[in-house]
């Protein structure tokens, strides 16, 4: 098990590989597609961006109301392909780091490659047992999203699995081929 401390730098990154479990500790982004497409509207106009991307994780969740006493409700991963338009010029911009569930397009894996950046996957299905993981949550941009509001999050211990490195690898694809049949 690695331990990380958010924000990332290209040295935690570029000793991770596909298949590493990690725990994160720190400050991590929240942010769903709505959120990466103004972000990145803002970035095509030249204008200040809601937080500095430079070695940020961003994590697509849409999480439930905070129960009393929490921080945060049950706050599970969503499936990263929708945002897979956006996360190039993110990462382009200094993102190192995003937390979802699911496959990623070549195109964000080229990112990854050339930027030094990683994707996490985060274990779908388990929203409340995450959510545990969550110290503190604050919206800083987007409020008029809701659930999808851009938040600042605490996180301590936060469990996850590299699934695309900075290296090329993928450990969805490295999986299949090691359970492939030969026919």
């Amino acid at each position: 098990m690695i331990r990380l401390t958010a924000p990332l730098t290209d040295a935690d990154v570029e000793r991770l590989r596909a298949g590493d479990r990690v725990l994160l500790s720190g400050f991590v982004y929240t942010a769903r597609d709505a959120a990466h497409a103004r972000l990145v509207e803002l970035i095509e106009k030249g204008e200040p961006l809601p937080f500095d991307l430079s070695g940020q994780i961003i994590y697509f969740v849409g999480p439930t109301p905070a129960p009393p006493g929490r921080p945060i409700g049950s706050a599970g991963p969503t499936t990263s392909y929708r945002m897979d338009p956006y996360s190039p010029v993110l990462v382009a911009h200094g993102l190192k780091g995003m937390i979802g569930k699911g496959k990623r397009s070549d195109e964000v894996k080229e990112a990854l490659r050339r930027h030094k950046a990683v994707y996490f996957g985060a274990v779908g299905g388990a929203a409340a047992l995450i959510s545990k993981r969550i110290l503190s949550a604050e919206i800083v941009a987007y409020e008029d999203l809701g659930p999808e509001a851009i938040r600042r999050l605490e996180v301590k211990d936060f469990p996850a699995v590299v699934v695309n490195d900075a290296h090329g690898g993928d450990l969805y694809e490295e999986g299949r081929k090691r359970y492939a049949r030969e026919g």
